[in-house]
């Protein structure tokens, strides 16, 4: 089986998703099918043995769809050069893009036409109406039968070009029972033009079955035009809603400078290989991600992780392809290159992010499936009715007129684009900001489900704390000594050692620049330390049972409440006394206390899991104020604590950075993998923090909160705009309130459903995920 995601051409509404995936379902060889409006692409998975991409592209042909390929036909690309279309951003982005930009400049060009003579038109008709019911309003100024002719004009001329998507509509449904909004609209209008052209051009025959002279020339243009404009605007929209994929994209760089056979050539970023030699100028983006081999520097990576502090790089760390070298030359070997790169995964990331489909999508999903069908319903029964009832209590006449208005406003005003578009043009917006602040959402679910978390599982190693070992106190014996120089001779000692807390010593050394002094006859003392001599003098560096083999007396006490507060000491003596004690401890994030404080803002109980000791768990958990504590939890228990906290009714995530985390991340409600973890735990976890910042949480949960609003927001004015619209378009509050819909406000209500709701979703670009 294989998986695609392919951009379609022709989409309009959210029927037109449901009429591609019922048809690419029913061809063979196609296992699962999802199409997102939003994004006006499918997500297909397929035996390529037994079909192919062009063979589905055809099966969708008649109704008026395509796939988009990967290369641009030449006549497009053509077009786009003949139009002008040649800014940076236009060739940076994909075909399906560029194939928009081309559709946007045609719409733009039709309604530069069309929607000024909407506008007069729409004036015209609101002077008729005035004229006709208040005294002192002057008549209008061109007799009836001059304007009807020139309204027959204009409006067979924005019928059959600005309107040929809509007539389009009706023929599809004709032949293939397929309906969508284009549909719709293509029958109201089409009906209006019909019944207003009989009437001016047969005067006789309208005089004699006793018909009112009035026409609705004026409904078809107003309505195609508004419509028109709309759905222009929408499509506009909605290409802002795909900005941070296209943000993301820009960052890639398009060549690389690599050293081959002694040699610096420049190559495009395609030609790196693995294990190539990548030379870094100052200011040069960095091509693909790899491991400093030479020099060092400090270099920008907000663009990925969203941390807007340079990080300093040296020989071994690694660096991630797309982020810019600030300053310093540098050399790194390429471990990573094209898809496999951390800026290549991003992408893929949220791409398949915005594509997918939230829960709470469905019954939006379900009301757009038979929504098409309902209205066509509901608008012939308006006709019938009016012309059966109405014509009981008015002249048929009347009642003709009502019927041909309220079948029309109808069937323009019911919008299932509003629907089809609430939930994934927020999802669409909401993944970007977050890919733009380092949170990586994998799909719509997770985003849905993070909203509703109350309990927060974290790892204490890597997440509370960093995850490596520091220098916490230096306490002197004699507290005369001068502590520069006993941490010098402590070091120095340290220096030879390979131990990890060795490492963190020599590290604060070097940070605080105190020299290292020779060292003779050096031993590791297998278990308990070491011992050195420094200037004649012999010292050593270890635990309790090295200074009790030495008969050497220390303070009880003090090592007791070090180790109560999860520190490790390490006693430094001579032959003949302690000279000093030196903590050295996993130390706690800086961030990890604000993070803490920000979930308890949010409601959220914050549960640290860890396979550390009781005391260092509890010691730890006092100073973030976290509210519960897991200590002494062996790898494959963690997912079990999961399960004892969702059993007691907690909506669990967990967030965590190893590969002992993976199970646990896959049980819990919603998985956060933080990003300077292993692999396995991105891949088990729902949602990834880059950089590992756990200050990243509350965000995660801010920003899943604020898209839910607008979701709910963006759903329930689409439901109430059509449970209220299409009865007032029927006329249903006639009889009650004497209030009816013309068409042209149906056309008008209808254009700005869609737009408020895709103008709703975009507010999330500017939302704020900090404090």
């Amino acid at each position: 089986m294989e998986k695609v995601t392919v951009p379609i051409k022709g989409m309009h509404c959210a029927s037109c998703a449901l009429v591609i995936e019922k048809t690419l379902k029913k061809t063979e060889g196609v296992k699962e099918v999802k199409v997102n409006y939003g994004t006006e692409k499918a997500t297909i998975e397929f035996d390529k043995d037994k079909v192919s991409l062009s063979k589905m592209s055809d099966s969708i042909k008649p109704f008026g769809y395509e796939f988009i390929k990967s290369e641009l036909p030449e006549k497009i690309t053509q077009k786009l050069q003949d139009k002008n279309i040649n800014d940076s951003l236009a060739w940076k982005i994909d075909p399906a893009k560029q194939q928009k930009l081309l559709e946007l400049r045609d719409q733009k060009a039709k309604i530069q036409f069309v929607l000024p003579v909407a506008v007069v038109v729409f004036v015209f008709m609101m002077w008729e109406i005035a004229a006709k019911n208040i005294s002192w309003m002057p008549s209008f100024f061109i007799t009836h039968e001059i304007y009807s002719t020139i309204l027959l004009i204009i409006s067979t001329i924005v019928l059959f070009w600005i309107g040929k998507p809509f007539l389009a509509g009706i023929v599809k449904f004709i032949k293939y029972r397929a309906a969508n909004m284009d549909t719709l609209v293509g029958i109201g209008t089409f009906t209006a033009y019909l019944y207003s052209a009989f009437i001016v051009l047969f005067p006789q025959l309208r005089v004699s079955l006793r018909l009112p002279e009035s026409n609705y020339f004026d409904v078809v243009i107003i309505v195609i035009g508004f419509v028109s404009f709309g759905k222009y605007l929408e499509a506009r929209s909605k290409l802002k809603t795909g900005e941070a994929i296209e943000k993301l994209m820009n960052l890639q760089a398009k060549t690389a400078l690599v050293e081959r056979d002694g040699m610096e050539i420049e190559v495009p970023v395609e030609q790196v290989l693995i294990n190539d030699i990548v030379i870094v100028k100052p200011g040069s983006k960095i091509p693909v991600d790899g491991e400093i081999i030479e020099g060092k520097s400090s270099i920008d990576e907000s663009m990925v992780t969203g941390e807007s502090i340079p990080v300093d790089k040296e020989k071994g760390d690694k660096v991630i392809g797309g982020t810019i070298n600030k300053q310093g030359r540098f050399k790194f070997v390429a471990t990573k290159i094209g898809s496999d790169t951390l800026l290549a995964n991003i992408i893929k990331w949220v791409e398949e992010a915005q594509g997918s489909r939230a829960p709470i999508q469905r019954i939006a999903d379900r009301v757009s499936g038979i929504f098409v069908p309902v209205v066509l319903g509901i608008a012939v029964a308006t006709l019938v009715v009016w012309l059966a009832a109405g014509s009981q209590f008015m002249p048929f006449s009347n009642a003709l007129t009502y019927g041909l208005l309220n079948f029309t406003g109808v069937l323009v005003i019911a919008c299932p684009c509003a629907l089809g578009l609430a939930t994934p043009t927020a999802i669409i917006v909401g993944v970007g900001k977050g890919a733009q602040n380092g949170i990586l959402i994998k799909n719509a679910e997770s985003l849905e489900k993070l909203h509703k978390i109350n309990t927060i599982v974290v790892d204490k190693t890597g997440t509370i704390t960093k995850g490596k070992p520091e220098v916490t106190d230096i306490i002197l014996a004699n507290p005369v000594n001068d502590a520069n120089h006993v941490f010098s001779l402590f070091a120095s000692l340290e220096k030879y050692s390979e131990h990890p807390l060795a490492v963190a010593v020599v590290e604060r050394a070097n940070e605080e620049n105190i020299g290292f002094l020779k060292v003779d006859d050096f031993e590791i003392i297998e278990g308990k330390g070491l011992k050195g001599t420094i200037n004649g003098v012999q010292y050593y560096a270890g635990n309790l049972r090295l200074m009790e083999e030495l008969n050497i007396s220390y303070d009880a006490e003090l090592i007791s409440n070090l180790a109560k507060q999860g520190k490790t000491p390490v006693i430094f003596a001579n032959n003949d006394e302690v000279i000093a004690t030196i903590a050295i401890a996993d130390t706690i994030k800086d961030s990890s206390v604000e993070a803490v404080k920000q979930l308890h803002k949010l409601g959220i109980k914050v549960v640290m899991l860890t396979g550390d000791n009781i005391n260092t768990a509890k010691f730890i958990a006092q100073q973030v104020k976290i509210d519960m504590v897991f200590a002494e939890v062996l790898p494959q228990d963690k997912a079990d604590k999961i399960k004892e906290l969702q059993s007691q009714g907690f909506i669990v995530a967990m967030a965590g950075d190893g590969i002992n985390d993976a199970p646990a991340l896959a049980q819990s409600d919603v998985g956060i993998a933080m990003g300077t973890g292993t692999d396995v735990a991105i891949e088990s976890a729902d949602i990834t923090l880059l950089a590992g910042d756990i200050l990243k949480i509350p965000k995660a949960i801010k920003l899943s909160k604020q898209t839910m609003t607008v979701v709910r927001q963006n759903l329930f004015w689409a439901f109430i705009y059509n449970i209220i619209g299409i009865p007032l378009a029927a006329g249903v509050f006639f009889p009650f309130f004497g209030l009816l819909l013309n068409p042209a406000f149906a056309g008008l209500a209808m254009a700005l459903s869609s737009v408020s709701v895709v103008t709703n979703s975009l507010r999330l670009r500017f939302a704020r995920l900090g404090k």
